[in-house]
C-alpha cells in the first residue's frame, strides 16, 4: 500500500519471525491502522500535546507522524507449534495473516521486511538456520530481541541484510506502548525505511529513536517498568484497604491516579511541579511524602532501574 502514489508498486510483505504476543500486538496495531487510512480515518494520535515545564525530545515520539511513501500490504506470521499457529490465527486469522508453521525460510524469503521476535536465547539458532543468510540478503531485519546487541546481529546475516533495534514493552498489547528503536551507525538506512520502522511502532504507543548505548537502560525503565508500576499501584491499594476501601475500587483509584500524573507529564508538566501544586502546607500529601521519603521510595526505585539496566546487558549472552 502506497497512501501518497498513484502509479502501481510492488506490495510490501512484513513477516514475523516468531510471532509471540509481542508480534501479535505489532501485526494487531498495524492492520487497525491500514483499516483506518483505507476508510479515511486518521488513527487518533498518542502524541503528548505541547507542554509548558519539560521540554520534550526533539525526535521520536514529539515529531509529528510522518506516513511513509509505502506500507506493508501482506503479513507472515512464523511460528514453531501448532499451539502457537493456532493462537495467531485466531487473533489475526480474519484480517488474511498468512500464518507459517516450522517453516521459517519461506517466511523469510517471502518477506521485504522481517521482524524478529523470538526469544533472545533463540536468536543465533533461529538466523543460523540453513538457507537463512540467503533469505535475508537485501532485507530489513528489525529485532526485538532484548540484550542482543547489533554487532551480533550483523554477524549472523549477511553483509546486504540491514539491522535494527527496537524494544516495545507489554502496554503495547493495548496500543499504549513505549518503544525505543535504534538504529545502525552506518551506513544510514534510507529515509523511507526510517520512516517505516517508526510508523510500525507509532501504532502501538509512542516511539522514540536513541543510540544503542542506551537500550539497556531503556529495556529497564521500558520493559520492566510497567512491573514496577504494578507494584506501586498493588502498594497504594493495600493502603487504601488499609483505611477501609474495598479492593476493587482502591485499585481503580491508583491506577487511574498514575495513568492521569503520566499523561500530566507527557504534556509537558514537570513531575516536580505537579509535586508541589499538590503539597499544601500542613497538608496530608507532604505528611505522606515525608513518609515516603523516609523509605527511601525515590532511591529505591533509581537502583532498582539500574539492577534491571545491569541484568538487561546480560540477557543476549546468556549469563
Amino acid at each position: 500500500m502506497c497512501p501518497r502514489s498513484g502509479t502501481p508498486v510492488p506490495e510490501l510483505t512484513l513477516t514475523v519471525l516468531g510471532c509471540g504476543t509481542m508480534g501479535v500486538a505489532i501485526l494487531s496495531g498495524i492492520l487497525d491502522s491500514l483499516t483506518n487510512l483505507r476508510s479515511g480515518f486518521t488513527t487518533p494520535s498518542h502524541l503528548p500535546g505541547p507542554g509548558t515545564f519539560t521540554p520534550l525530545p526533539t525526535h521520536g515520539a514529539s515529531t509529528p507522524p510522518v506516513l511513509p511513501s509505502c506500507l506493508p500490504s501482506r503479513f507472515i506470521a512464523c511460528v514453531k507449534r501448532k499451539e502457537s499457529a493456532a493462537r495467531v490465527r485466531k487473533a489475526l486469522g480474519l484480517h488474511g495473516v498468512e500464518v507459517i508453521e516450522n517453516d521459517n525460510i519461506r517466511g523469510v524469503s517471502e518477506g521485504d521486511v522481517v521482524l524478529l521476535g523470538c526469544k533472545p536465547q533463540m536468536c543465533e539458532e533461529i538466523l543460523e538456520q540453513e538457507g537463512m543468510r540467503e533469505a535475508l540478503e537485501g532485507k530489513l531485519l528489525v529485532s526485538i530481541l532484548a540484550g542482543v546487541r547489533l554487532q551480533r546481529l550483523r554477524e549472523l546475516v549477511p553483509e546486504s541484510t540491514r539491522v535494527v533495534r527496537a524494544m516495545p514493552n507489554t502496554a503495547s498489547k493495548i496500543r499504549e506502548g513505549m518503544t525505543v528503536i535504534s538504529l545502525p551507525p552506518s551506513p544510514p538506512l534510507p529515509a523511507s525505511e526510517t520512516a517505516l520502522i517508526t510508523w510500525i511502532f507509532n501504532q502501538i504507543g509512542l516511539s522514540l529513536v536513541l543510540p544503542e548505548k542506551h537500550m539497556d537502560a531503556c529495556t529497564a525503565l521500558c520493559g520492566s517498568g510497567p512491573a514496577f508500576y504494578a507494584l506501586m499501584i498493588e502498594a497504594m491499594s493495600d493502603g487504601g484497604v488499609m483505611m477501609g476501601l474495598p479492593r476493587a475500587e482502591a485499585q481503580m483509584m491508583a491506577a487511574q491516579v498514575m495513568q492521569g500524573a503520566g499523561r500530566m507529564v507527557l504534556r509537558g508538566e514537570h513531575p516536580a511541579i505537579i509535586r508541589e501544586q499538590v503539597s499544601t502546607p500542613a497538608g496530608c500529601t507532604i505528611g505522606g511524602l515525608l513518609v515516603l521519603e523516609d523509605g527511601k521510595v525515590r532511591s529505591t526505585v533509581a537502583r532498582g532501574i539500574q539492577e534491571a539496566t545491569r541484568v538487561a546487558a546480560g540477557l543476549g549472552s546468556g549469563r
